[in-house]
């Protein structure tokens, strides 16, 4: 299949080159770069030398293909849909665009109007996990924001299994890794400031919180008080959420909702050791996989479940996520050019 990819210069951008050059159903015609035309790929991304002879081209120059990826700053798709649908039946967009349902959420989170609200309902929420029938016959995928995705897949099968007190609030920390913030310098992401750093950089009022609430409102909508921060690591989220049951319930039964919920699921891993380093999801280990690894502990006496998700935010969060929704759409083995187990040690 002929395809493209729109602002292939980020981070997601290389990551979603990466995987689809290996990619046997796929052949990549176009990237795109406006700042980068006509550099060779591998001047922005030096871990494709010798894997592409592409060079960047201007969106101007975009020829129709078979499908396109979106790797554009939010707010950016929305303005020139109407342009990208001319170039391709299917559109897979990595941005924040289209995630939301309502159109009425976008100022509140966001701080804008919705350019086009009449289209969101034609767009399928992106984690495949959740919404598997529909990538089977859409053609507008929005892939979901990296620290919703590890909370959603973390606290998925709680709320689906109604075991969720929706009386009170879910409290989630997503630690984050610096390649979250893209590729542009600021003070921020400066060697001196942000090394040996934990900083929280949203306390309250994320743009994600929006996605879990939309996703995980099974039994009606839930209380998330969700809070972000960013470690010194360069890829990887752990996401730990706190959640207050509405009955007992004992680890078996904990057990059994987890494995039901991914049963049969290819990229998700549930981590709950008795000892060990690794007796619980640990992102370190997951660099470059499109794997999810889900753990909890039960704490009885509160009646919480402390539940633990860790993923790499550039593949289970962004572009691996993406890929998994491409083969979906298609009919393609789901694991195909995502089967990377990652490094250890690393």
């Amino acid at each position: 299949m002929k395809i493209s990819i729109i602002g292939a210069s980020g981070y997601g951008g290389g990551e979603l080159l990466r995987l689809l050059l290996d990619h046997p159903e796929a052949e990549v015609a176009q990237v795109t770069s406006e700042s980068n035309a006509g550099k060779f790929v591998h001047r922005i991304h030096p871990n494709l030398r010798k894997r592409t002879g592409l060079k960047f081209v201007s969106m101007a120059e975009l020829e129709p293909c078979d499908v396109l990826f979106l790797g554009l700053p939010h707010g950016h798709a929305m303005e020139k849909v109407a342009q990208w649908q001319e170039l391709a039946p299917v559109i897979i967009d990595l941005s924040a665009d289209f995630r939301l349902r309502r159109p009425e959420l976008y100022p509140a989170w966001y701080g804008h109007e919705h350019a086009r609200p009449e289209l969101l309902s034609e767009w399928v929420y992106g984690i495949p996990e959740l919404h598997r029938e529909e990538m089977k016959t859409a053609n507008y995928i929005s892939s979901a924001g990296c620290l919703a995705a590890a909370a959603i897949l973390g606290l998925y099968p709680l709320f689906q299994a109604d075991l969720v007190d929706l009386a009170k609030p879910v409290v989630i920390e997503g630690k984050t890794g610096s390649s979250g913030a893209g590729g542009g310098v600021s003070l921020a992401t400066h060697h001196p400031e942000r090394s040996g750093a934990v900083r929280s950089f949203k306390p309250s009022g994320h743009r994600h919180t929006a996605e879990i609430c939309q996703e995980l409102s099974f039994h009606g909508e839930p209380q998330i008080a969700f809070s972000a921060t960013s470690i010194e690591a360069v890829r990887g989220i752990l996401s730990t959420g706190h959640v207050f049951l509405n009955k007992p319930v004992d680890e078996r039964e904990l057990w059994r909702v987890f494995r039901k919920a991914y049963a049969g699921e290819p990229f998700m891993r549930i981590v709950k050791e008795s000892s060990g380093v690794y007796r619980y999801p640990e992102p370190k280990i997951l660099s470059g996989t499109n794997y999810c690894d889900v753990g909890f502990e039960l704490d009885e006496r509160n009646g919480r479940v402390v539940v633990l998700a860790a993923l790499d935010n550039l593949m289970k969060g962004a572009s691996g996520q993406a890929v998994q929704a491409f083969n979906i759409r298609f009919g393609f083995s789901e694991t195909t050019a995502l089967e990377f187990a990652g490094l250890h040690p690393i």
